[in-house]
């Protein structure tokens, strides 16, 4: 049973629900969410499903404890903000973890999906709702860091078989394959997840580092890419390309200096792909690790700008 309340971080009782303005959007929602997750209620006075929702909403945040904030939007006095976001109906819903949507619905919902929403929400935020293992969880993550990675497989291995469902076991078991250089068999590893919990951010991360891996194996030469970089700083392909050979040498912060300049120059370039792979960098590498941290905002300050 997901205990809520036990994720990355707790809001104040007395600042679980508000109002807010376009102006106050930024730092309530794209800041706030940094350690908090944050429910974003877009309605208008005008809007009878909206007051239906708003109530049932707030009494489920409320009931979660602290794991979640929730901020009323009016689309009325925040049109600049609904149009980013294109809104299109109301009431929307959307919750937002570290600067970015995660989830979200449209209309109004029952008490028990409110309920599973907040759920889910504290489950992409990191909430645990595993029990009775973390010391051999945390074993097997100080063999990873030290090196030992066939070690840490035998023991995620041994906590799998405890608890098949695990998905910190199973995500760690993935990267210490992919540590040992095994690609292949963290591959059947992440594919063999059960799909109860193939969508965790333990997994989701794991994906993430495999997505990389593979790409390491075959990231071009760093200083003939960063020449043609400098010689055209127009040249897109060889600016993605020289990110990824930047974070195959381990400089995921240059990596992703160039991924949100590339961003900033044409967004829209092969199908958004400088923001997929600045997604794949943030879900691989830990949510407070000041490259994502520091990567997330600026993104962020972009879309809305």
């Amino acid at each position: 049973m997901l205990e809520l309340g036990q994720g990355q971080g707790q809001a104040p009782a007395d600042d679980l629900v508000k109002d807010i303005t376009e102006a106050e959007f930024m730092a309530e929602v794209v800041d706030g969410s940094q350690t908090v997750p944050v429910i974003v209620d877009f309605w208008a006075p005008w809007c009878g499903p909206c007051k239906q929702l708003g109530p049932a909403l707030e009494e489920a945040v409320r009931a979660a404890k602290g794991a979640v904030r929730m901020v009323k939007v009016n689309v009325d006095e925040a049109q600049m903000i609904a149009g980013q976001l294109r809104i299109q109906s109301i009431p929307t819903v959307y919750a937002f973890w570290q600067g970015q949507p995660v989830d979200g619905f449209q209309g109004a919902l029952p008490g028990s999906e409110l309920k599973a929403f907040i759920e889910r929400v504290v489950t992409a935020a990191g909430g645990d709702a595993s029990g009775g293992l973390d010391d051999a969880i945390a074993a097997a993550e100080e063999m990873l860091e030290q090196g030992a990675a066939a070690d840490a497989v035998q023991v995620f291995a041994a906590i799998l078989e405890e608890d098949p469902m695990n998905a910190k076991a199973y995500g760690g078991m993935v990267r210490s394959y992919i540590a040992a250089g095994d690609l292949e068999q963290a591959e059947a590893a992440l594919n063999g997840a059960p799909v109860e919990i193939s969508k965790s951010p333990e997994l989701e991360a794991a994906h993430a580092q495999l997505e990389l891996a593979k790409q390491a194996a075959n990231a071009g030469p760093v200083a003939e890419l960063t020449a043609a970089v400098e010689a055209n700083p127009d040249d897109h392909q060889a600016r993605y390309d020289l990110a990824q050979a930047l974070y195959a040498k381990g400089d995921g912060q240059a990596a992703v200096d160039h991924l949100l300049e590339l961003f900033r120059r044409d967004r829209e370039w092969n199908d958004g792909a400088a923001k997929a792979q600045l997604f794949t960098i943030f879900e691989a590498l830990k949510p407070n690790d000041p490259v994502v941290l520091n990567g997330r905002r600026k993104l962020s300050s972009m879309i809305f700008a």
